[in-house]
């Protein structure tokens, strides 16, 4: 790695800047996040998953920015441009912003006013001019370039092209860019007009047919939606600062003797680069920079939600039930083993009109339940759920067995896929559903790594931010979430081994082919075993994978092969085994750990070995508690204001929290009403997953939407506008207290509030 990274890196991060030096060290040696936030912390001085990350990011931004200095210094000495000086000043570049702006005037052009006008001979006569002499008058100088032949023909034609020629230079010149980038950012608002004749078909973007707002305060989800109706051609949107305060800057940089005959040329040149040049450009800069803004802002709440919903409390291996609700064509059911293996399908008509389908349905669930030893119940929460859960719990089951509203988001985009289809070729999609609902009781994060995490239903605009940066973002979330939990070697899908560290997805197919052709492993060391797995992917991969009842006791934990022979010393020196050492909390506190400590093995090691024999194999995540809506709350017909609901957090966006209460229409607490104080973040209140009292302030049924409040005193019936945020001017005229927002959906459409909360609103 660049030397010169090492010391910005460790002033930007505010760190040591060996730890860099070692953390950049162990990535060119092939090791990832997760293996050197959990196995190399000595060599690291303990820095986080989340410092790990900035590092290996900020590296490949450096990286970046030193290729584009590299191909500009290549460009310029092409084109014989490159001076000693030209060439220190890109060297020392921080950003590709201020690089751009150094290699602005060389940039080759196309044809321009400038150009004509350099053509025709008139840049001495600009060079004069802006020297701004006071013995100089530019019109009477002007008559010496008047040329027929090259189309100045008279004093102010020359004047008009010498004008051309600074106002090129003023837009190339790079403090001038930098000023005028900053009035962008400190003054310039964001305004949306419609664009004429579309009043009806861009009716879903009506809250912005005339909207005014800041750029350096408007929210992310708002600059999107914006951008949105701009995109599919409703909205004409502009960001600009008072064009008054952009010239008089300019003119302050450039006009040295106002008043003057030179002068007032440059002032005139000055005016006509801001509007015909430089105006657009930095428009355009400011437009690509407040979108990565708003993008960095709509990744970083999906990945947050994300990683909430992937580390929800798991069921555990027990034999499940998972019932796929419908009305008309009936509920599809399965049995699932306790590996998630299916045993059985089969399709019932709990909600039809007629007794006997009921009764036979009951009969069919009752019968289930004895024969495959039922432990769990699992029904999605989609059409007909709270009916099925009615019907299943008016079955008097016994006791041991546990009955969950399963999140279904995405359970009908698995059932299609190529993972389903190679996992269950044989059954259609309706059975894949069911399985997939089971399964995801079971172990929701095994599951929901087999979907496009955009599918899972958390996100905000997911489908308007830069794809690349979304999934780079994702991807860190599932492999942090997969490897933070580790993963069951003899039963993880090949899609779960592929996010663990140092595998991927051709190693994870290898094992698990290797795994069919020869059965289970018994150890960790049979990995080496596993075609094209050598001993780099072994050592990054090992600590995450689990072996219950193997042949080692340790490769059922977290503790690295490669600390074996050391906890093998430890237990010896004790007079144990390393079993005695997993099962007596009372030879583990014989240890001093400070005798063990080397070269590579300090005490942060030693004591996550520890705390792993204490558990071995530990699962992070929360215990499984089942939760239960309100009984007799089953559709918004039942809901009244003033109602007191249990409910669970579906999706957390930058204006609020949506809410399962169970009436298949997720309500919204508005971040004005998540708590009796000012909220700025969401997420410092809730997440994805967390089990919430809520209040119904408003309940409207032809636009199926529920407003729903966390206050201990909330006003019951004034709901808050989605779109508006603490500190947010609202456009003129001011809006009703419900005003329509913009819809998130996977559809890529806006539409209003109404909409919003419909239950697509869970694929944003």
């Amino acid at each position: 790695m660049n030397e010169s990274y090492v010391a910005k890196i460790a002033s930007e991060l505010k760190i040591h800047a060996r730890q860099v030096a070692a953390t950049a060290k162990l990535f060119a040696d092939g090791a990832t996040v997760p293996f050197i936030a959990r196995y190399r912390k000595e060599v690291t001085g303990t820095l986080d998953e989340v410092t790990i990350t900035s590092i290996r990011d900020r590296i490949l931004q450096l990286t970046e920015l030193d290729e584009r200095k590299a191909s500009i210094v290549k460009s310029l000495e092409e084109r014989s441009l490159l001076t000693d000086g030209l060439k220190d000043a890109i060297a020392g570049a921080g950003t590709m912003t201020a690089l751009e702006d150094l290699y602005a005037p060389y940039r080759p052009k196309r044809r321009t006013r400038a150009t004509l006008a350099r053509e025709a001979g008139l840049e001495p006569l600009a060079t004069l001019i802006f020297q701004q002499q006071e013995t100089v008058d530019p019109l009477k100088e002007s008559a010496a370039y008047i040329n027929a032949e090259k189309l100045v023909i008279d004093a102010n034609a020359a004047l008009s092209g010498a004008r051309d020629i600074i106002a090129e230079w003023i837009n190339d010149d790079p403090v001038a860019r930098a000023k005028l980038r900053q009035l962008f950012w400190d003054t310039a608002t964001v305004r949306s007009k419609l664009l004429t004749g579309k009043e009806i078909e861009g009716a879903k973007f009506k809250d912005y047919f005339d909207w005014t707002e800041p750029v350096k305060t408007i929210p992310s989800h708002r600059l999107l939606a914006i951008r949105r109706g701009e995109t599919e051609g409703f909205l004409m949107v502009r960001i600009t600062p008072p064009e008054a305060d952009a010239v008089l800057a300019l003119e302050g940089l450039f006009v040295k003797a106002p008043g003057k005959p030179g002068g007032e040329q440059i002032r005139l040149a000055a005016q006509d680069c801001y509007k015909r040049l430089l105006g657009f450009g930095i428009e355009v800069e400011i437009r690509i920079e407040s979108k990565k803004k708003a993008d960095a802002e709509a990744i970083r709440v999906f990945a947050e939600n994300l990683r909430e919903l992937l580390l929800a409390p798991a069921l555990g291996q027990k034999n499940v039930l998972a019932i796929d609700p419908g009305f008309r064509t009936g509920c599809k059911v399965v049995c699932l083993d306790r590996q998630g293996k299916l045993q059985h399908h089969d399709v019932i008509y709990p909600t039809a009109a007629g007794a006997s389908q009921v009764r036979e349905a009951a009969e069919v669930i009752l019968a289930l339940i004895k024969k495959y030893h039922i432990e769990a119940i699992a029904i999605g929460n989609g059409t007909a759920g709270r009916e099925t859960e009615t019907f299943i719990k008016r079955l008097k089951l016994p006791s041991a067995v546990t009955v969950v509203m399963v999140n279904e988001s995405g359970a009908s985009i698995y059932s299609a896929s190529e993972v389903a289809r190679e996992e269950f070729p044989t059954e259609d999609l309706t059975v894949r559903g069911s399985i997939s609902i089971g399964r995801r009781l079971m172990d929701p994060l095994a599951e929901l790594v087999k979907l496009d995490p955009k599918s899972i239903g958390v996100g905000q605009y997911q489908h308007d931010v830069e794809p690349h940066a979304l999934k780079r973002s994702l991807d860190d979330v599932v492999v942090s979430c997969v490897n933070g939990v580790g993963v069951e070697l003899n039963t993880a899908s090949k899609q779960l081994l592929s996010y663990v560290s140092g595998l991927g997805p051709s190693l994870a197919a290898n094992i698990v082919a290797h795994r069919n052709e020869n059965g289970p492993f018994q150890s960790r060391s049979q990995l080496l075993k596993v075609t094209r797995l050598g001993p780099k992917a072994f050592e990054q991969a090992a600590g995450f994978l689990r072996i219950r009842d193997g042949e080692h006791p340790l490769d059922a934990s977290a503790v690295h092969p490669e600390r074996y022979p050391l906890i093998d010393t430890m237990a010896r020196d004790i007079g144990c085994t390393v079993r005695d050492l997993l099962k007596d909390s009372a030879a583990r506190q014989k240890l001093k750990l400070e005798k063990y400590v080397r070269d590579g093995v300090g005490l942060p090691t030693l004591q996550d070995i520890v705390q792993e024999l204490a558990k071995p194999g530990r699962d992070p995540r929360e215990t499984f508690e089942v939760f239960n809506f309100q009984a007799g709350v089953e559709k918004m017909e039942d809901l009244k204001p003033g109602m007191k609901l249990p409910g669970i957090v579906t999706n957390v966006t930058a204006f609020g929290a949506f809410v399962d209460i169970g009436v298949h229409q997720d309500g919204l607490v508005h971040v004005s009403q998540l708590a009796d104080r000012f909220v700025k973040d969401v997420a410092e209140v809730v997440k994805v997953s967390q089990k919430v009292m809520v209040t119904v302030t408003e309940v409207d049924l032809p636009r199926k939407r529920i407003a729903l409040s966390m206050k201990a005193n909330p006003e019951i019936g004034v709901a808050k506008d989605p779109r508006s945020s603490p500190g947010t001017p609202r456009p003129a005229g001011g809006k009703p207290p419900f005003a329509p927002k913009p819809r998130l959906s996977d559809s890529g459409g806006l539409g209003s509030l109404a909409d919003a909360f419909d239950r697509s609103m869970k694929k944003l």
